[in-house]
């Protein structure tokens, strides 16, 4: 089953590569997405037994981002057939400067898009930590070509940010690896090496050279932390975020930064297993609290809508590290917060591809009147606003208040007062934007009058914004007991 999670994709984006009739690859993109999370449920539902020394499997941190990972990539697929239709008409000679809609090459998006997910999908099921460098790394690769679909000299000079930064982050944590195997040297009751699968490293932590293993961790943590968009090794994420396609920037957000996070919590388990919980603790706090002053200095006075989006997923990546490093109960609101993140931001990035397509322009002051010109997008835009900004009922209010009681409650005053500040910052630099595009009134244009998207263009956002606004007013005990469980996997409470 795991071998089909990870393969039935990447053979998809193969032959996406070769179909030439367009509505064919757009099925086949949407018909793999449905069958990945086909797959997906069943794995709920049939949960595989962990062999120690296997190198895939799932265990219920894999399991929930990879569930993360599919149910945002169906709905993305989804979403873009109506957007691969939108990019495949003749655009106006006034927008091919900024937009170069025409002679995108669609196979190549398909295809690249199909085995994005297959390297996402080996990430959350890999218990190699070598294995697991290596599909991370694969996620860089695929998405690098999706960064330029535009084909603009930005998208360009995005892709190759983006493919550099991120590439000496990737070369910072294969030196990690490498720290932490010649930490495991000496480890276990005959002295050798136990390789890096997470099982056996786990079952002898107490082994482990400390030194080794503390200087494996910082490595790690720099260089996934670079992946995954903690400041101040951010500097890709801007750029490619507000150049990608609205989708794929979707999926940037919602899912390849989880599969980072995931990578550095695979090294923060074998801390906690080795008695270092408390060291690697500090430091992902240390690294949360600047990601989020760092988020709010950007955001307040941004003009990009999207590269605001791009500098909130640094604050909430930051919250995420934050909610580990307190412990305990933070522990679980960051794997809810994970999952609260990944929907929230999903749908704002897919609301504003829609604004991009009816303005043609990503400059706050230049969209205004959204409500009125788009009312589902509109509305969806001011409700994406409220939970990505914490405000009850969303989902996002409670995992960030469970990070807020944590730090209250191991008596960490000043984290909590840092982490309420910066918040309420950000709160000031989103309202101003989001609201003022949402209120202001429309252009003079009289043909600026309610504007008509494609149903898929509308409902898979929409959809988004249910699920985030349900799991504030209603959480299955169910997922509240799954939360708990990969909550205790990672040391938390």
């Amino acid at each position: 089953m795991i071998a089909a999670l990870v393969f039935i994709p990447a053979l998809a984006g193969l032959a996406a590569f070769f179909l030439r009739p367009p509505a064919v690859r757009r099925g086949l993109l949407v018909g793999t997405a449905l069958a990945h999370s086909i797959l997906v449920v069943w794995a709920w539902a049939h949960r595989p037994v962990l062999a120690p020394d296997a190198w895939w499997g799932l265990d219920a941190a894999g399991l929930l981002f990879l569930s993360i990972t599919s149910l945002l990539f169906l709905i993305a697929a989804v979403y873009g057939w109506g957007f691969l239709q939108q990019e495949a008409k003749p655009s106006p000679a006034s927008l091919k400067e900024d937009f170069l809609f025409t002679n995108a090459p669609e196979a190549v998006f398909i295809g690249c898009l199909l085995l994005f997910l297959s390297a996402m999908t080996l990430v959350t099921v890999c218990r190699h930590l070598g294995l697991l460098w290596v599909a991370i790394e694969a996620t860089t690769l695929a998405s690098a070509r999706l960064i330029y679909f535009h084909r603009h000299p930005r998208s360009l000079e995005a892709t190759w940010k983006y493919l550099l930064v991120c590439s000496v982050g990737l070369a910072l944590a294969l030196l990690g690896n490498f720290f932490l195997g010649v930490a495991a040297l000496t480890a276990g009751p005959e002295r050798h090496s136990v390789g890096l699968e997470i099982t056996p490293l786990l079952s002898h932590a107490a082994s482990l050279q400390i030194p080794w293993l503390k200087a494996s961790f910082i490595l790690i943590l720099v260089g996934y932390g670079t992946k995954m968009g903690l400041a101040p090794m951010h500097t890709w994420l801007p750029d490619a975020h507000s150049e990608s396609p609205s989708l794929v920037s979707a999926l940037l957000s919602g899912a390849v930064l989880n599969c980072a996070f995931l990578g550095v919590l695979r090294f923060y388990q074998i801390c906690v297993a080795a008695g270092q919980a408390a060291f690697a603790q500090d430091l992902l706090v240390l690294l949360g609290i600047v990601s989020m002053g760092v988020a709010a200095v950007f955001i307040l006075g941004q003009t990009d809508y999207k590269r605001l989006l791009a500098y909130s997923s640094v604050e909430h990546m930051g919250i995420l590290a934050l909610g580990v490093g307190l412990g305990g109960i933070g522990t679980y609101g960051s794997v809810f917060h994970a999952l609260n993140h990944s929907l929230a931001k999903g749908m704002l990035f897919l609301v504003a591809g829609n604004f991009l397509t009816v303005y043609h322009s990503k400059n706050i002051p230049q969209v205004r009147g959204v409500i009125r010109r788009l009312p589902l997008s509109g509305w969806l835009w001011v409700a994406g606003f409220l939970a990505l900004t914490g405000t009850p009922p969303f989902g996002p209010f409670f995992s960030e208040f469970t990070i807020l009681r944590a730090a209250f409650e191991q008596r960490r005053e000043g984290v909590a007062i840092l982490y309420l500040s910066l918040l309420a910052l950000i709160f000031i630099g989103m309202a101003t934007a989001f609201l003022r595009m949402a209120q202001r009134a429309p252009d003079s244009d009289p043909q600026a009058g309610i504007e008509r998207l494609p149903w898929c263009r509308q409902y898979p956002p929409a959809l988004l914004g249910t699920l985030v606004l349900a799991l504030g007013v209603y959480l299955p005990a169910s997922l509240r007991s799954f939360l708990h469980e990969v909550a205790a996997l990672l040391g938390g409470a």
